[in-house]
C-alpha cells in the first residue's frame, strides 16, 4: 500500500513561502513561517495587500486612462 502524495498541494505552500519570504526580506518585516496563511498576522495582512496591489496593477496596466476631469 503505497501512500499518495498531493504534489500540487506541497509545491503550493513551498511558493507561497517563498513569495512571503523574499516580500519580508525586500520590504524590511520580520519573516516568521509561522505568520504564512495567519490571517491574524500584521505581516501576513500587509503581504496580501501588497500582493492585491500586484494584481490590480498587472490587470490595470494596458488601460488608458483619461487624465482630464471635468
Amino acid at each position: 500500500m503505497a501512500i499518495k502524495f498531493n504534489r500540487e498541494a506541497y509545491n503550493k505552500v513551498f511558493n507561497d513561502l517563498d513569495k512571503f519570504r523574499d516580500y519580508c526580506r525586500f520590504e524590511g518585516k520580520v519573516f516568521n513561517e509561522k505568520d504564512l496563511y495567519k490571517s491574524d498576522a500584521p505581516v501576513w495582512q500587509a503581504y496580501q495587500k501588497h500582493a492585491g496591489w500586484l494584481r490590480a496593477r498587472a490587470r490595470n496596466s494596458n488601460k488608458k486612462f483619461n487624465s482630464r476631469r471635468g
